[in-house]
């Protein structure tokens, strides 16, 4: 019926904000690509450093920022809690989402770390 499809409105959002998550990663990726290439020259430019070192610590902010709202949602979902229509199959995608979810934090941190160390002086 109606909740039905309102649920599949819901779900299609967080599917479109999981994906444009995906993206960020992608892009801040790119910028801790860019550092390191960067790094690894003899006259590293300071400037381009700084902006791409920049970029690449506000975009795993948003990502977490994004994935801890996803992860409370999901976790919501997943407890049975009120919320927009539920099932197992529903229940068996969060988790699995979950997990895509941790793994890529965990790459972030790990990522985040490698990059602080190379831009320690």
């Amino acid at each position: 019926g109606r909740e039905a499809m309102a649920g599949y409105g819901v779900a299609n959002e967080r599917l479109r904000v999981l994906e444009e998550l995906e993206r960020e990663i992608g892009a801040s990726l790119q910028s801790a690509g860019t550092v390191i290439l960067e790094l690894s020259k003899e006259k590293a430019g300071e400037r381009l450093l700084e902006r791409q070192a920049a970029q690449f610590g506000a975009a795993v902010q948003k990502v977490e920022s994004e994935l801890s709202a996803q992860i409370r949602y999901l976790t919501q979902v997943a407890t049975g809690q009120p919320h927009e229509g539920s099932s197992y199959a529903a229940r068996k995608g969060c988790q699995l989402a979950l997990n895509r979810v941790d793994y890529a934090r965990l790459k972030l941190g790990e990522l985040a770390r490698a990059c602080e160390q190379m831009l320690e002086p």
